[in-house]
C-alpha cells in the first residue's frame, strides 16, 4: 500500500516547543494512523484530537500501544517527558456537559508533561461549590475555564483569581446560545481584564496556549 498523500511537521516540536499534532477530523484513518507512526517514530510520542471510537478501533489495530479516551476524542501514543512539578494547570469546569472540551484540554496537558487539577461541576448555577476550592485553584500556575451557556464563570474566575486565565466556551447550551456564541461574546466582553480566550469548544488550542505561558516561565526562572 502506497503511503497517504500528507506532509508532516517533524522539525516543529524543536521550533515550538510542542510537536505537531493530527487534527483527525476529515482525514483516513490510513492517513490518521500514517502521521501518528511517523510522529511516534520521530519523537517517541504522538497526539491526535478528534479521533472517535470506530477510528480509534483501527489505530489501535494498527498501533497497538495507542491510547484513548472516547468523551474528548483524545488519542495519544506515549508522553512528553513531565515538568517539574512547580507546574500545575487548573482546568475548571463549569458543568458535566462541559467535560468533552474540558478533558481534551487536560489529556493534551498531562501528554505534554504537566500536573492537571480539574474542578468539575462549580459552575455559577452553584457557586458554592468553587468557592470551597479555591485552595486547589489558588496552587495552579495557569487556569482554564470551560463553561458553556452564558460563559460566566470565565468572569467570575477572572474577579478571584491572580494567575493567567484561557477561557474556553463551549456550544453546551440552547438556542439563543447559539452553539456557544453566547459564551463566546460574554467571555470576549467580560470585564475581568486579561483574560485569554479561546475558540468554541477548542480545548486543545487553550492547553497549548498554557504550554507556551509555562514554557516561557520555565526559561525565565531556569527550572
Amino acid at each position: 500500500m502506497s503511503e497517504p498523500e500528507i506532509s508532516l511537521d517533524i522539525d516543529r516540536l524543536q521550533r515550538q516547543g510542542f510537536p505537531e499534532v493530527v487534527y483527525g477530523k476529515g482525514k483516513t484513518i490510513e492517513q490518521i494512523t500514517f502521521a501518528m507512526r511517523r510522529l511516534y517514530e520521530t519523537h517517541g510520542h504522538a497526539l491526535a484530537t478528534g479521533i472517535d471510537d470506530g477510528a480509534f478501533f483501527h489505530i489501535q489495530t494498527a498501533i497497538p500501544n495507542a491510547d484513548h479516551d472516547s468523551r474528548s476524542g483524545i488519542c495519544w501514543i506515549g508522553k512528553m517527558s513531565p515538568t517539574s512539578d512547580q507546574h500545575t494547570v487548573a482546568v475548571i469546569c463549569a458543568g458535566t456537559a462541559d467535560l468533552p472540551t474540558a478533558e481534551q484540554a487536560a489529556l493534551t496537558l498531562e501528554y505534554l508533561g504537566y500536573t492537571v487539577s480539574r474542578l468539575r461541576d462549580v459552575g455559577v448555577a452553584g457557586i458554592h461549590r468553587l468557592i470551597t476550592r479555591l485552595d486547589e485553584v489558588d496552587k495552579s500556575q495557569v487556569i482554564i475555564v470551560v463553561a458553556g451557556m452564558e460563559g460566566a464563570l470565565a468572569s467570575v474566575i477572572g474577579g478571584l483569581a491572580r494567575q493567567p486565565i484561557i477561557a474556553v466556551p463551549t456550544s453546551v447550551g440552547y438556542g439563543t446560545g447559539l452553539g456557544g456564541l453566547a459564551a463566546l461574546m460574554s467571555m470576549l466582553n467580560s470585564c475581568a481584564a486579561g483574560m485569554t480566550v479561546v475558540n468554541i469548544d477548542n480545548g486543545f488550542g487553550a492547553a497549548v496556549a498554557a504550554h507556551r505561558i509555562l514554557s516561557c516561565l520555565k526559561n525565565l526562572k531556569g527550572t
